[in-house]
């Protein structure tokens, strides 16, 4: 049987809790950083955001290999 791929951008993007919630990091920290503080950058750059639940199923797919994966 062929192995599944994972999609690694979504790997870099997200984050899956023990409870099997999917967790995303927030936007807007990829240029034109001057203006920010460094608390506002590392806030940033923690996931934080629980992911709809609507696109839960589609990261899944794309991560096909979590250990606390439905």
């Amino acid at each position: 049987m062929p192995k599944l791929h994972t999609n690694h951008a979504a790997k870099k993007r997200f984050k899956i809790t023990a409870k099997g919630k999917v967790l995303a990091k927030g936007a807007g920290k990829q240029h034109i950083n001057e203006h920010m503080s460094s608390k506002k950058k590392r806030h940033i750059r923690t996931p934080k955001f629980q992911v709809h639940e609507t696109l839960v199923d589609h990261v899944y797919k794309q991560l096909p290999y979590l250990k606390y994966a439905k």
